[in-house]
């Protein structure tokens, strides 16, 4: 894959205000990457092809497991975005259409995606407003939130303000309403860390101020105040951000046979932990996400995909955790993570 030295992502406005919360960090990335190297102006690049070994790299897969891999691939078929419309109504369509993974004529495997057809007008008609950055911002970002927030607030850098109402803001970082209730919460666990983390890793910062409304001065919104980062140049390309990834582990058929739970739901779940913990431990955690993400929700990629995504986003806080702090029992404290989400 050759890359350049400067990935640029040139990406409409309209695009950066669509809802995105089925998502990933690991998809919201790749798909980071996927407008870093398409030309925006020539709709025939809609198609991107990556080594096999770096997709399983930028989406942090723990180990090569082909089941895993099958179910990657069709969660980011069915990547659902929608678009809001003046008078209340939105627009919803899939990102892509179509994965192919194959081998080339030297005998390397190769993971080759293609956007869906109703998406190509956000992706290349640059008619209309846009904003631009360079992707090593995306790639240092370690959640999701992070990310969204570096979008949402890039776009309005050159304003150097935006004010936002807090229900907006929640479906622009696709938090869902269960989640971070109360506003504590919210306020330390994304803003602030959203705060600390673009300043240590993006080319922006920002401060904030609340919004109160009504004779209680309930918090109703925020005005962020965006300005250029001058002390932050460590930047990262791509390839340098490939080469920083564990290398992922080889295994035979067999070893993928005998690795394989036998609670199949069980097995699609522990990928979302990278395979960590037994059997036994999964099904702990299972009943725990089954709490958070119950029957009667409304998933648009369907419950399993959701119960992975949500279980995924705490795997991540657990490995936050560890950077900072000596973790003994990793399977406990992400018990604990997932317990002080029902508080």
């Amino acid at each position: 894959m050759a890359i350049k030295k400067h990935n640029l992502i040139e990406k409409r406005n309209v695009l950066n205000e669509v809802r995105q919360n089925n998502m990933t960090l690991q998809e919201i990335r790749f798909f980071s990457i996927y407008l870093s190297k398409i030309n925006a102006r020539d709709p025939s690049t809609r198609v991107v092809k990556f080594p096999l070994e770096d997709f399983q790299k930028i989406m942090e897969f723990g180990r090569l497991n082909i089941r895993q891999l099958e179910n990657t691939t069709d969660s980011l078929l069915q990547k659902i975005v929608k678009v809001r419309s003046e008078d209340g109504g939105y627009t919803a369509f899939q990102l892509f259409k179509r994965c192919k993974v194959f081998k080339d004529e030297t005998e390397q495997w190769y993971i080759e995606i293609d956007a869906h057809d109703d998406a190509l007008p956000l992706m290349f008609e640059f008619k209309k407003e846009y904003f631009t950055y360079e992707l090593w911002n995306a790639l240092r970002l370690k959640s999701s939130n992070q990310l969204r927030m570096y979008e949402i607030l890039k776009q309005y850098e050159k304003v150097g303000s935006r004010k936002v109402s807090v229900k907006e803001l929640r479906e622009l970082l696709g938090i869902a309403p269960t989640e971070y209730p109360r506003w504590n919460n919210f306020k330390v666990r994304v803003l602030d860390a959203c705060q600390q983390a673009l300043e240590e890793s993006t080319d922006i910062k920002f401060t904030y101020k609340l919004i109160r409304t009504g004779r209680g001065g309930k918090i109703t919104g925020l005005e962020f105040f965006i300005s250029k980062n001058e002390n932050y140049t460590d930047q990262l390309t791509l390839e340098e951000f490939i080469d920083l990834q564990p290398d992922n582990i080889e295994v035979s058929a067999q070893d993928k046979r005998e690795t394989f739970f036998q609670n199949e739901d069980l097995e699609f779940l522990a990928g979302a932990c990278e395979n960590e913990f037994s059997e036994k431990e999964m099904q702990v955690l299972f009943d725990l996400v089954k709490q958070q993400v119950p029957y009667d929700g409304d998933y648009p990629n369907g419950l399993p995909c959701a119960r992975y995504d949500y279980l995924a986003q705490q795997y991540h806080n657990l490995n936050l955790q560890a950077n900072k702090r000596k973790i003994t029992n990793r399977f406990a404290y992400l018990k604990k993570i997932i317990d002080m989400e029902k508080n």
